[in-house]
């Protein structure tokens, strides 16, 4: 049997705060970057060991996971971002998860989920008469938690 990669244009990004059934936002998303953990390594020689360096895994560290939207009137990012800024709300912490779909977008193939959210950024578009672009906002998302889950299976990383 042959496997095909996945496609990288075919997602779904869903934030829910804290224990919100709904969602905060759930939104159509032009990109999602960011899914990224990085063990550090702590290098040790011990004596006696003379074949080279022992590696021993450290903390992880995680990429601010960044997305970007056409804007619309959704100011839902906006709100968040006042309310955990702002508001003096700090501890509004949210759950995004990234659902990758099939080919012909009819199921997930795998979910990325961070623990812990906070907007960390937040970048309204460029504005520019000359362009005739679209407007794209951006926000940029720090989380302490990385899971990534296949469809119908179970956890196959947790960093």
């Amino acid at each position: 049997m042959t496997t095909r990669p996945f496609g990288a244009f075919n997602f779904n990004v869903r934030v829910a705060l804290g224990d919100a059934e709904d969602p905060l936002c759930e939104a159509a998303f032009s990109e999602c970057s960011g899914l990224e953990s990085t063990v550090g390594v702590k290098t040790i020689r011990a004596g006696g060991h003379n074949a080279g360096p022992i590696h021993l895994a450290g903390p992880v560290s995680y990429a601010n996971l960044s997305l970007k939207r056409g804007m619309t009137t959704s100011f839902d990012l906006w709100r968040w971002f006042d309310q955990v800024l702002i508001d003096g709300e700090r501890h509004r912490r949210a759950t995004c998860e990234v659902e990758v779909l099939a080919t012909d977008r009819s199921t997930a193939v795998f979910t990325v989920t961070l623990g812990r959210c906070l907007p960390v950024k937040l970048r309204a578009p460029t504005l520019n008469a000359t362009d005739g672009q679209v407007a794209i906002e951006e926000m940029e998302i720090a989380y302490e938690v990385l899971t990534l889950r296949p469809a119908g299976g179970e956890v196959a990383s947790r960093a």
